[in-house]
């Protein structure tokens, strides 16, 4: 029995020698080591990429706020712009406004000045023919209502009474008879009713 002690002693012994031996002969410390310092460069990588994430995502956020602002900024100088191109498009429009009416009024007044050029003309070309006509003597009170023709469009009678004044107004539409006893009025009176006939438009 004793014996039997031994051996087992012995076995035991030899055992614990080959395990002492094959710890000692294996890599599991060195893999511990190694899988220990993976795990930390792991782990420092993940609070670097943490680090990196959050500073890139407070990085975003600014961004975002100062494109809002920008945008904001923008948005109401739009809207001045747009203010002040109505603005400026009423301008042009009323200046346009201003600009027909003063062309109208030009083209009234050339069209008015023409007319008068020509009645011009006319009067001196009837003064021209009454200084050269050396065959015919046309007589004052002819050529003077003539004149007066012109100039008021009141045609007289000449063959009348001498204190009756006979004749007509040619109106652009129509025409207004003429019949005064100057007898009874005075020249100033005359003169007036006259006068109220011509056309004051120019």
């Amino acid at each position: 029995m004793l014996q039997n002690d031994a051996l087992h002693y012995v076995d035991l012994e030899n055992t614990g020698e080959a395990l002492i031996e094959l710890i000692e002969s294996s890599k599991a410390e060195d893999a511990l080591r190694a899988a220990r310092n993976k795990q930390q460069a792991l782990f420092d990588h993940h609070t670097e990429a943490k680090r990196t994430v959050t500073h890139l995502l407070n990085s975003l956020v600014q961004s975002e706020e100062f494109v809002g602002h920008k945008l904001l900024g923008m948005e109401s100088q739009k809207s001045q712009m747009m203010r002040e191109l109505e603005s400026v498009e009423q301008e042009v429009q009323l200046s346009l406004r201003k600009s027909h009416t003063l062309d109208s009024e030009i083209q009234f007044l050339q069209n008015e000045l023409q007319r008068l050029k020509e009645n011009e003309q006319e009067i001196q070309t009837l003064q021209q023919e009454v200084d050269e006509d050396t065959t015919e003597v046309i007589p004052s009170a002819i050529y003077l209502a003539q004149l007066y023709f012109k100039v008021t469009k009141i045609k007289l009678e000449l063959n009348t009474e001498p204190h009756i004044l006979r004749g007509a107004h040619y109106g652009t539409n129509l025409a207004t008879p003429i019949n005064i006893d100057t007898s009874t009025r005075s020249p100033c009176e005359v003169s007036d009713e006259l006068w109220s006939l011509v056309s004051t438009d120019w």
